[in-house]
This record gives structure tokens, sequence and C-alpha cells, in this order.
């Protein structure tokens, strides 16, 4: 049976038509601010951008709200419009869910549950998902891709170039290209929820050792490359325990870091959007990890680098620094540059230094990360401009959404002794074994 939304032209004109109305618009309205020799006025078309946007399902908005966490990737008012778009988006109806279902699993599809909710119990900017019950009575999750996304993520793609075009008009400091480059084979994958499926297990693999992190586990015979079925974790919202007494927030925390950071560290594997929909908190602190989508594989020696450098900014060893980012496919690098770069190293690394309790941030500024960002952004623009690695895209991301969760909730931990004890008996060798094991026995292929 042919595969009718596969990238479909017509799926595909239509999406350029309504992105490049909405986003030409902009961008015309900056090209002849520039033209004229006027002030761009910033704010208003970031703003402009914001609404754009905001109005489209699909990939354009997680690349929004991906791109206000890269430094210097957009000025301060496109981050704080971007930032803003929600990806919670409004559900599709029954007849979406009845047609997704029955393409999936067929005509009697409903005869594989023993009970399936028609209301959506999330949805977001990719697909949405439903409680089932299985016949044995487990609590099910499914999750329905939406339709023609493939159509989407293939126009979207070609009309990012144009919104960074309308960015670099005015301003050229970051060369976009590799971002253009990392956003596109990740936005792919999240299409693929055979991939998904095999990156949850890949997760469930490398934490099986820790108590305090759960996920899911894949029913194989009711899942295929758009519908993705699971056990139903249960669990409320991080936000739900921002006022919880500072011993069980502390817990939570550390949950949250082990999450994210023991797989990289052990295996290479970074979990790339840490959006406060992608995970839950049980009601003994523990988290559920919901969402396996946005997964980036890395080999030893970048792993390493983000080594190096910590130690670097530690030890205020310069030459260690400038190893680092060369390892992370940096190039041309002038002293000048390695300044402007370690200003937000110094930002990223600078809780990890401190052998104390402490917040993430203590700076007291709700703004001060994107002041630190802005500054940084000056620096290299006066240098000439950067071009970043594409992988640096993620690894910022997760440290930025990461420090996002720990600043709600108020969360006091010696970061630096976790940092340590985390990264004690790196090799970069070992990892890659423990990776090729891992993604071996998951049937995960390297990323790209």
């Amino acid at each position: 049976m042919p595969d009718r939304e596969s990238d479909r032209l017509s799926g595909r004109v239509r999406r350029y038509a309504r992105v490049g109305t909405q986003v030409g618009g902009v961008a015309a309205r900056m090209a002849g601010q520039r033209y004229l020799g006027l002030p761009a006025d910033r704010e208003r078309n970031a703003a402009e951008l914001k609404r754009a946007l905001g109005g489209l399902k699909g990939p354009l908005m997680k690349v929004a709200q991906l791109l206000a966490t890269v430094p210097g990737g957009l000025p301060d008012e496109y981050a704080e419009a971007l930032g803003a778009l929600q990806s919670q988006a409004p559900a599709m109806g029954w007849g979406f869910v009845k047609r997704r279902m029955a393409a999936e699993l067929g005509p009697d599809w409903r005869a594989a549950f023993a009970a399936f909710e028609p209301d959506a119990a999330a949805a977001a900017s990719l697909g949405q998902v439903h409680r089932a019950t299985a016949h044995d009575g487990t609590p099910l999750a499914c999750k329905l891709q939406y339709p023609d996304m493939a159509s989407a993520v293939a126009a979207d793609i070609r009309q990012l170039r144009l919104i960074f075009a309308v960015y670099a008009r005015y301003d050229r400091a970051i060369d976009t290209g590799e971002i253009h480059a990392e956003i596109a084979a990740r936005l792919r994958e999240e299409l693929d929820y055979e991939r998904e499926a095999r990156h949850m297990a890949l997760y469930g693999e490398m934490l099986k050792d820790d108590p305090g992190v759960h996920v899911p586990a894949v029913e194989a015979a009711l899942s295929t490359g758009r519908l993705l079925t699971m056990n139903w974790l249960e669990g409320a919202r991080l936000l739900d325990f921002k006022e919880a007494p500072q011993e069980r927030r502390n817990a939570i925390a550390l949950h949250m870091f082990n999450a994210w950071y023991v797989p990289l560290y052990r295996f290479g594997v970074l979990h790339g959007d840490p959006h406060l929909g992608n995970y839950t908190v049980r009601e003994d602190g523990t988290i559920n990890l919901l969402d396996f989508g946005c997964i980036r594989v890395f080999d030893g020696p970048f792993v390493q680098g983000i080594i190096d450098l910590y130690r670097a900014v530690r030890d205020d060893n310069r030459d260690l620094a400038v190893h680092a980012y060369e390892t992370w496919g940096f190039s041309d690098l002038t002293n000048d540059m390695v300044d402007a770069l370690n200003i937000w190293a110094h930002y990223i690394y600078g809780p990890l230094i401190e052998d104390r309790v402490r917040m993430i941030d203590e700076s007291g500024n709700a703004h001060y990360g994107g002041a630190v960002a802005a500054r940084t952004h000056r620096e290299i623009r006066r240098l000439g401009g950067v071009t970043p690695p594409r992988e640096f895209v993620l690894i910022d991301r997760s440290a930025i959404g990461l420090g996002s969760v720990f600043l709600h909730l108020k969360a006091q931990l010696n970061w630096h002794r976790l940092y340590e004890e985390l990264i004690a008996d790196f090799e970069a060798a070992r990892l890659t074994q423990r990776q090729a094991a891992a993604l071996e026995r998951c049937g995960v292929p390297e990323a790209a």
C-alpha cells in the first residue's frame, strides 16, 4: 500500500505558501529598513515573526524554541519572542484519530484495545497522545503523528533558510549553516516513530540501574512508523512541585541530572529536548521520561572535549580550552575569538566549579543568561563571526533547558561534586565500547 503522506509535493507547496507568505512579510520589512538606511525595529520584527510561526502546527514551532536557546543565534528580541512560543497545540479531532489508527493497525484496530479514549491526553507540535487500555489491563499511551508531517518537515527545513536569511541581513556574527544541518537531521528523525521506539529501548538499557528514572516500554505489536504505543507512566507536571519542601525539590533535580548526564558521559547519548512536557514526576519524587524523538549520539572524543572545556574553565587553562573548541570543530580561532567563546563557557560551567551547595544560577537576575549570550554575541560579531559546529546545538539546548528546570525547582545541590563524580573515571575508548554495545542491542543507528 503506497504511503500517501510521504513528503508529497502538494503538501510541500501548501506549506511553502503558508510559511513563505507569513515569514516573507517580515523579511520584506527588514530588507526595506536596510535599503532605506532605517534602524531595524527589532522588537516589532520579532513580534511579527512570533505571530507568523505561532499559527503553524508542526516543526517550525520546535525550531523556533530551539533557536531561542542558541547563544548569539538570535538577538535578544527574537530569542524572547520565539522562546514564548508554546509547543502545546490544539488536538486533532476524533475523525483524524480513527483514520490514523485504521491506517496504522487496520480497520479493526479497536479490537486491539480493551479501551481507547477519543480525547487526546496531550497534544504537541508533531503529534498527540491518547490513553488506552490493553486487554490484560495495562494502561497504555498511544502517540499519533499528525497528517502530512513529512511534507511539513520537508517544506519547513527549506523555509528555515529564509528565517536565517532574515536575521543574516543585518547580523552575520553566527554562520548558521551547520545549525541548519543539525536541525534538519533531527527533525527528520523525529518523524520516524520506529526509530523513537529504539531510542526508548536504548534509554531503558542505559538507565536500567537507576531507580530514580523510569522509561516506558514499547508495545511493538501496536506500533508503526507513525504510531507509537507504550505503557502509560503516571506522574504530575514538574511545575506542580515548585513549592514542595526543599529536600524533595533537590531529589527531583538530582534525578533529572542523572537522567540527562549519565547517558551522555557513560554512553555518549544525549536527550536533546528537556522540554517541560517531556517528563513527569511520580508521587515518590522519581521521574518519568516520556519523549525520545530528539536523541543525539556523540563520539568519545567529542564528549572528552566537553570535559576538557570544563577543566579548562576550572583550572584557567587556556590551551586546554583551545584544544576543546578544536575537538568540537571550531576552526581558525584567534586569541580574541577564544576569549569571546570563553564568556559563554564560564557561564555554562560556572555552577560546576564551586565546591559548595548552591543554586544553578545565583545572579538573582532572570535575564542574566540572556545578557551573557548578548555579550558573547557582540564580541563574536565584532571579531567577524564564527561557525558553530552542528553538535553544539543540542549540547547547548540541553544545558540551558536543564538549567531552567533547576531554576524552576530552586534546587540547591553541590553541582561540582556531582559532576566530578560523573567524569572521574571517564575514558573516551571505554565510552565508545559501551556505546557500540548498547546501540547494537537496541538496534539504534549512529546519528549523523
